[in-house]
């Protein structure tokens, strides 16, 4: 006997709606994985194009960061359709200054990888660079208040787990040389 009503969460549907709506608001795993490049290739001259989106892709895996995506995006989208209520519709519409909940939603994706990604954050924020210049663009009759920090937070997210993982990979050759050695 089933129970009428019971929500039944489906997370191949959110990853892919995930997807889709980045896709719809014209960001690309490509896009994301230049701004990863960006905040690591001095770090890791070898990096390649390739491996930023391979971790791009696993922090879209993640629940949370798929949650933080769709909440934003679609702000955004009724903030376009002016469909929120005053005052906050002009607060998202025009990017206010002192509106930090953009920011602090793409918080909670940088948050998944710990302390570094805050700093990449910050950075890529600051700076703007590649489709973050895009999404910022006041001109462009679309709103992207929250898409534009959760797109930095993604590649700052992926910027962290990329360093995470090179840390990981030379304490495990060291230790095998050690071994080695002995």
């Amino acid at each position: 006997m089933s129970q009428p009503n019971v929500y039944r969460l489906n997370s191949k549907e959110v990853a892919k709606s995930t997807e889709e709506w980045l896709t719809k608001r014209g960001v690309t795993k490509e896009q994301i994985g230049q701004l990863v490049m960006l905040l690591q290739k001095d770090y890791f001259p070898e990096l390649t194009l390739a491996e930023c989106v391979i971790n791009v892709e696993s922090v879209l895996s993640k629940r949370e960061v798929q949650n933080a995506v769709l909440t934003g995006i679609q702000l955004d989208i009724l903030a376009e359709e002016g469909k929120l209520l005053p005052p906050l519709q002009n607060m998202i519409a025009h990017d206010e200054g002192l509106y930090g909940c953009d920011e602090i939603l793409a918080l909670s994706i940088v948050n998944v990888y710990g302390s570094i990604g805050f700093t990449n954050f910050g950075y890529v924020d600051k700076l703007k660079p590649g489709v973050l210049r895009k999404l910022n663009d006041k001109n462009s009759g679309e709103i992207h208040t929250f898409l534009d920090d959760i797109v930095g937070a993604i590649a700052a997210a992926a910027s962290s787990r990329i360093a995470h993982r090179k840390q990981a990979e030379r304490e495990a050759l060291e230790e095998a040389l050690l071994e080695g050695g002995e």
